[in-house]
């Protein structure tokens, strides 16, 4: 299980995240606290405090994905 810390600013970072999130063949959760979101789910991405740092766990590898999660990766 890969683990990163991504911090989405927005309506925009919180669609392309969720867009190629669902690209993926493999799970992809989102982890805030005690909260786990599907990050497939754009209303479940939303739900989330975007003003906080969010960890994200994947169970695989997807170049594209793993390059938005570069982009939206918390310092």
């Amino acid at each position: 299980m890969n683990e990163r810390k991504i911090k989405l600013s927005g309506a925009e970072a919180v669609k392309e995240f969720v867009n190629k999130a669902e690209q993926c063949d493999f799970d992809v959760d989102i982890f805030y606290n005690r909260f786990v979101i599907d990050a497939k789910s754009i209303l479940g991405v939303l739900s989330m405090d975007l003003d906080k740092v969010l960890t994200v766990k994947y169970g695989g590898r997807n170049p594209e994905f793993e390059n938005v999660l570069e982009k939206y990766a918390a310092c």
